[in-house]
């Protein structure tokens, strides 16, 4: 049975496998250039969640494995994808006349990143090879004189690289970093909820001179300013107070692992009901691999009274509003139900709906409120309700 039909049916059984047996699943199981186990391999690691693309460059480092090199180079394309880079796979192996390079990452329109990917840096790599991957690109009009070069190591220890760019006429157009720091960006930029993030977190992989520090402390501020945005999501009273007029109430947290096993659950019972595949895209935004499917999934505990509070920002607007099919995904933590509701229902309430506006951001008040009969409505402003029940998702073990 193809590997993409087993994950796809039965994710579970795929994740107690290693990376061996994955890629023995894959097309005809043996890694080459444009075969279908390329293919089908490359397309699994699309739709894996990140921690799992980290248990299997886990493994392709500290196991002995026919073609790690192969694998690992996939691996870490995939990781750009997750950056939101275009991502174009180089060849396995070199080939006369071919420009051989492990990949390009593109963002459009802007800057072009050519990729190297190495195991260790245990032996001295030569350079100039590296450097004319990217000069035979740029004279074949596949990139621009806006690109660069970016080395990714396996290994923490990278000193011994570092030292031989450095010191090379090659200093300001490569860059190295380690497979553990990118893959600490790309959970950075999945726990993110804002562009801005992104666009900073991707500008770290660019050589820039930093003798003038104000880009660090950007990417510094734009991340605080990101998490204090996502910490008004766990507060239990402080947005319901600012809707209903009612103050000096004491907030309580509810811990991130709980409203993100919550939301989960959600988008695991919607993915179920519509056969849709979601990958994280940031915190709160999901998507389909083509993109055509869009969730946006929050999150609220149950505040007094049975009420659930949401924010909804103008930045998840626009991500919905680029897709076929886009839904806004209500979690609700200990209720029996999630709601899912279309977009195009949702913007008719908008105009009705309470809004805070702040000096740096804005955003809507989702409030959820139970009828007497334990049915489940949206409160507007003036008094008014319209009902979710048609949009409720049964949710197990709630």
């Amino acid at each position: 049975m193809p590997l993409l039909e087993i994950w796809r049916s039965r994710p579970d059984t795929v994740a107690t496998m290693n990376l061996t047996q994955v890629v023995a699943m894959a097309g005809g199981g043996n890694l080459a250039d444009n075969n279908e186990c390329s293919k089908e391999f490359r397309l699994y690691l699309s739709e894996a969640p990140v921690e799992q693309l980290a248990q299997y460059i886990e493994f392709c480092l500290h196991e002995k494995m026919d073609k790690g090199g192969f694998i690992l180079q996939d691996l870490v394309n995939e990781l750009g994808r997750r950056l939101d880079y275009k991502v174009e796979n180089g060849l396995y192996q070199g080939r006369q006349n071919m420009v051989g390079f492990d990949g390009i990452w593109d963002t459009a329109p802007g800057h072009s990143i050519v990729v190297e990917v190495k195991t260790t840096d245990a032996y001295r790599i030569n350079l100039d090879t590296i450097a004319n991957y990217r000069k035979g690109l740029i004279d074949q009009g596949r990139i621009t004189d806006s690109s660069s070069i970016l080395v990714v190591v396996g290994r923490q220890d990278t000193g011994d690289m570092e030292a031989q760019i450095r010191g090379s006429r090659h200093a300001w157009d490569m860059r190295i970093i380690s497979i553990d720091a990118l893959l600490n960006l790309v959970r950075l930029k999945e726990k993110s909820d804002e562009d801005e993030t992104v666009a900073k977190i991707r500008s770290l992989l660019i050589p820039v001179e930093y003798t003038r520090l104000d880009n660090i402390i950007e990417i510094l501020f734009t991340t605080a300013k990101d998490v204090e945005t996502a910490s008004e999501e766990l507060l239990a009273s402080e947005p319901m107070e600012d809707v209903r007029g009612e103050r000096n109430h004491q907030q309580s947290h509810t811990p991130i692992q709980i409203a993100d096993a919550t939301r989960a659950t959600a988008l695991k019972v919607y993915a179920h009901s519509t056969g849709a595949t979601l990958l994280a895209h940031r915190r709160t935004q999901f998507w389909s691999l083509d993109r055509k499917i869009r969730v946006v999934c929050a999150f609220s505990k149950n505040h007094r009274e049975g009420h659930f509070w949401y924010a909804f920002h103008p930045h998840q607007l626009t991500f919905l509003e680029e897709a076929e099919t886009a839904v806004f995904l209500l979690s609700c933590l200990n209720h029996r139900y999630s709601y899912a509701i279309p977009l195009d229902f949702l913007k008719l309430q908008l105009g009705k709906m309470g809004m805070t506006e702040k000096e740096d951001r804005r955003y809507w008040h989702i409030i959820l409120e139970p009828t007497p009969k334990g049915e489940m409505r949206l409160r507007l402003r003036e008094g008014e309700f319209t009902s979710l029940d048609q949009f409720k998702l049964a949710v197990p073990d709630a």
